[in-house]
């Protein structure tokens, strides 16, 4: 046994829960003993785990405090705080037959009340009359108490232990149950005392067991040491060599860190998907610092940071100048009583991974990407979608377009992009056939941008095929340089195209080609990079280009396929704006709607001709007809921005208004006669009108947004007017055309920013 340095302090969240526990009710607490569990299958497990049980409580009516979960390679963990002692009562009242038809005249019961009553099993005479909104029925009033809860806990822990789902599960014995691996034992207290359940051929108890290499109690074989709550089994586990909550441990490998950097003199690479490995792969972590052959240090930073990382789960040390240190820092899972000979074992091992990575790293230098690529053609992208080499030629011709219709570009700027994308598209897949890429698969692209630098490719080129897959998550890195930002974009364009041209789209929560991922970077690109793109077009190309392959579409109609891609976009750019920007639905629905119906935007509206000097067509959702994401977002951010004015939601009445009315009677006609007013209300509507469609369009071409909106709000006072002073739907047919030929250029010009319609007004 040892003893735990934090053993002593226990966190708030982790003590017991005897104070504050609700009288009748008592502490849950399950602990489930497997063999060791892959690093990868813990966080959702434990998450899987909490949202379950809170959802069977709720189910069978147990009401309870906090629920937490814990976790780490031998055991998941569950606690429920002051779970209730019995579930609630429930009353159900159950309407029968009339009470006409259920008594006779002398009150006594029919055939109809002796029926109900014995169909709802009830005697008839405990069945109630109640007058209700028909008249007078009876009522079989069945009230059911509450079970205890270590009944209902002995029906529904197997259950939810069972459920777990993981992604990967196996068998091991007669039992034939599935889990991520073997169960070797079960602890169920409930107040203390052992819930009977039985899983997998293992009867729950009251102990647990230790860490595996620390002392007897790790054993399965050994009786395990007993525990009553979850203060006593923190404080046993500690005593045994394990730290059961995961929080503790996180906080135990950061302070190991931060003591063995400072002793390094250097930096921590701050990793976090290396640092949650470390606390799930360790039941008592302990930090190392290590040491490799300076030499290695020749090899490309990522190349060894990636060996370190990948293959050992190690950390990297920096210099102060940002040069990697040859030290590491390893997590082991106990302190031995020799740890020399567990570094210099690490030290070992790692020392082999680096040999081979310099091997790796000289032997593909001898042959340039150049040299690859026609070797593509024989690795299989997908077997509905042909080669590698395929794919790259597409990528090729789709980033020398997208250089084409970027919004922003000058010509001379334009033309070396397109010089720069193009080469780069040649050689960024060549790596995948480099004995690097097959040893470390996440340097794709990376080391692709090494090996262009050694053959004597630009900066430019070599930057461009470093970068073409970033973003690698849904928040990374993105690309820095423009013809990266090209690469990357036309690489994920082509993937989601051909991967819809052939019918593999993602449907629910099946998304097997990620291509939600690759929609999101497209989004996140195009946004965060300040690309001002055509998507639309964009879109188009990479269509153009997988059919121009030749490989076997879906049944569907050229235009329909374009939509299902836009809408597929615009559901991340939504996802994007709710999750980044806090962007309301609505407000993204009145943004996005127009330009996804039919990827129609608007360029065809028209303000109607009567209004003086406003002949010409509105501006469109998108400037220049572009679906430019750039521009959407910044129309979506103004929009919502003055929907907090307290005049918006009043003046949204009154478009609504205005809209169903035009919508309605699906008036299309133009000519406004200011002639045929009757109201002064009529001439104020038509002079704000005419005043307020000289401004939205010439702001909306200069990308300002807020003086448009601006500029709409101010036509609340008229359009309130209008509606007030007269009746749209007159008898006299030439002034009721007149009044709606008024109201549709007002719907038109609204809807020339937005489709307005799709906006929530609070309190409807």
């Amino acid at each position: 046994m040892i003893k735990s340095p934090i053993a002593s302090r226990p966190n708030r969240q982790s003590a017991g829960t005897r104070s504050g526990t609700k009288p009748g009710s008592a502490e849950l607490l399950l602990e489930v003993g497997t063999e060791e569990l892959p690093t990868q299958f813990l966080p959702p497990a434990l998450r899987a785990l909490a949202d379950s049980v809170e959802r069977l409580l709720k189910e069978h009516r147990l009401t309870h405090r906090a629920v937490r979960t814990y976790g780490s390679p031998r055991r998941l963990v569950l606690v429920v705080e002051s779970l209730s002692g019995r579930q609630a009562g429930i009353v159900k009242e159950v309407m029968g037959p009339s009470k006409a038809a259920a008594y006779d005249a002398a009150g006594q019961p029919t055939k109809a009340a002796i029926g109900f009553a014995g169909s709802q099993g009830v005697p008839v005479g405990a069945l109630e009359v109640r007058r209700t909104s028909k008249g007078e029925y009876v009522f079989a009033v069945k009230r059911q108490a509450g079970r205890s809860a270590v009944a209902v806990l002995g029906d529904i822990l197997p259950g939810l232990i069972g459920g777990l789902s993981f992604p990967k599960s196996m068998r091991w014995n007669e039992t034939d149950m599935r889990f991520a691996r073997p169960i070797r034992w079960l602890l169920a207290l409930y107040g203390g005392k052992v819930v009977g359940i039985q899983i997998g051929g293992i009867r729950a108890g009251n102990r647990t067991f230790g860490h595996r290499f620390l002392g007897s109690a790790g054993s399965v074989d050994a009786p395990g040491v007993p525990v009553k709550d979850l203060r006593t089994y923190m404080k046993t586990l500690e005593r045994h060599g394990v730290i059961p909550d995961q929080d503790k441990r996180r906080a135990m490998i950061l302070s190991q860190l931060t003591s063995l950097t400072k002793a390094a003199r250097g930096h921590l690479h701050r990793d976090e998907d290396l640092l949650e490995q470390a606390i799930y792969s360790v039941e008592y972590p302990h930090a190392i610092l290590g040491e490799f052959e300076p030499h290695y240090l020749s090899l490309p930073k990522m190349v060894l940071m990636t060996a370190m990382k990948e293959h050992q789960g190690y950390f990297s040390l920096m210099g102060p100048d940002g040069a990697l240190l040859p030290k590491f820092i390893a997590v082991a899972n106990m302190k031995s009583s020799n740890m020399r000979l567990v570094r210099e074992g690490n030290e070992r091992v790692l020392a082999a991974r680096l040999a081979d990575a310099k091997f790796f790293f000289e032997e593909d230098r001898k042959i340039k990407l150049i040299e690859r690529v026609k070797k593509l053609a024989e690795v299989t992208f997908h077997q509905k979608l042909g080669t590698l080499y395929q794919k790259q030629e597409r990528v090729i011709k789709l980033t020398e377009r997208l250089a084409s219709i970027l919004l922003h570009l000058d010509e001379k700027t334009r033309n070396h992009v397109k010089s720069t994308c193009k080469r780069a598209a040649q050689l960024c897949k060549a790596d995948l056939l480099t004995g690097m890429v097959g040893e470390f698969p996440t340097l794709q692209g990376v080391i692709g941008g090494e090996y262009a630098g050694h053959d004597g490719e630009s900066e430019e080129v070599s930057r461009a095929i470093a970068e073409q897959y970033l973003p690698r998550s849904m928040d990374g890195e993105l690309p820095q340089t423009l013809p990266g930002k090209i690469l990357s974009l036309a690489d994920r364009l082509d993937t989601i195209a051909a991967f819809f041209h052939v019918g593999l789209v993602p449907t629910g929560s099946e998304d097997p080609f990620a291509l939600r991922r690759h929609a999101t970077a497209i989004v996140r690109i195009l946004i965060e990079g300040n690309l001002r793109l055509n998507l639309g077009k964009a879109v188009d190309h990479a269509r153009n280009i997988v059919t121009d392959d030749g490989f076997q579409p879906v049944p569907l109609q050229g235009d329909e396929s374009r939509e299902r891609i836009a809408q597929f976009i615009f559901e991340r750019l939504r996802f994007y704006g709710r999750t980044v920007h806090g962007l309301r639905d609505d407000v993204m629905e009145a943004v996005l709607k127009p330009a996804a119906a039919g990827l129609r935007p608007f360029d065809e509206l028209r303000i109607p001709s009567g209004v003086e000097g406003q002949a010409q067509a509105a501006p469109s959702l998108s400037r220049g007809g572009a679906f430019d994401l750039v521009d959407l977002l910044s129309r979506m951010k103004a929009l919502q921005a003055i929907t907090a004015r307290p005049e918006f939601d009043p003046l949204m009445v009154g478009f609504k208004r205005a809209h169903r009315l035009v919508e309605k009677e699906q008036w299309t006609r133009q000519d406004i006669a200011p002639a045929l007013f009757q109201h002064s209300t009529e001439t104020a509507l038509y002079d704000v009108l005419n005043e307020t469609s000289r401004i939205v369009p010439a702001s909306i071409a200069q990308s300002d947004y807020a003086k448009a909106l601006e500029a709409l709000v101010r036509m609340r006072p008229a359009i309130d007017g209008f509606f007030v002073g007269v009746l749209v739907n007159t008898d006299d047919p030439r002034l009721r055309a007149n009044r709606l030929s008024l109201l549709y250029a007002i719907d038109q010009l609204f809807l020339s920013f937005a489709d307005f319609s799709q906006i929530v007004v609070r309190g409807t």
